[in-house]
């Protein structure tokens, strides 16, 4: 009896082909996640029948109607062109303007030396006391002294 054999399935592919290339099981969850987010966005549209206007869709939708963070757009973005260039073997070209989800701004991770000074000067007791124990209290500018940074809290 010769059965016709079924096409296989989208996701069985996309697990060889990842497997393939070796990437991580995180990776391929991951990227499993996206795909299948895309085509329910999609109405189960299979995406080979899908292209850039589709993408460039769904990419905007996560920026302006969920409020994905920036990071979060460009995975959505990696695993879509890892199917279309890798698993469907037809890459995305340029895909136009697509809304981007906008970065936070950075903080200052460290103070400059005047803003220390300033804080370490509103410091009162308790506190100037670990100061002048850690900085070396009223030593000379260059003279080195005082306690390790960890040692006063453990004081």
């Amino acid at each position: 009896m010769n059965t016709p054999e079924r096409p296989r399935r989208l996701r069985d592919v996309v697990r060889d082909v990842i497997r393939t290339r070796r990437y991580s099981p995180r990776t391929e969850k991951t990227y499993w996640y996206w795909i299948r987010y895309f085509i329910r966005f999609h109405n189960m549209s299979h995406p080979r029948e899908l292209g850039k206007a589709d993408v460039q869709a769904f990419l905007t939708w996560l920026a302006v109607e969920r409020g994905v963070a920036a990071s979060t757009q460009n995975q959505a973005l990696n695993a879509l062109v890892f199917l279309y260039g890798k698993v469907l073997e037809s890459p995305l070209s340029d895909i136009g303007e697509v809304v981007r989800a906008q970065r936070p701004r950075r903080l200052p991770t460290v103070l400059s030396h005047g803003e220390a000074m300033a804080v370490i000067g509103q410091l009162q007791a308790p506190y100037d006391l670990m100061r002048s124990l850690m900085y070396g209290g009223c030593r000379p500018p260059g003279e080195r002294g005082g306690a390790a940074p960890g040692e006063g809290s453990r004081l």
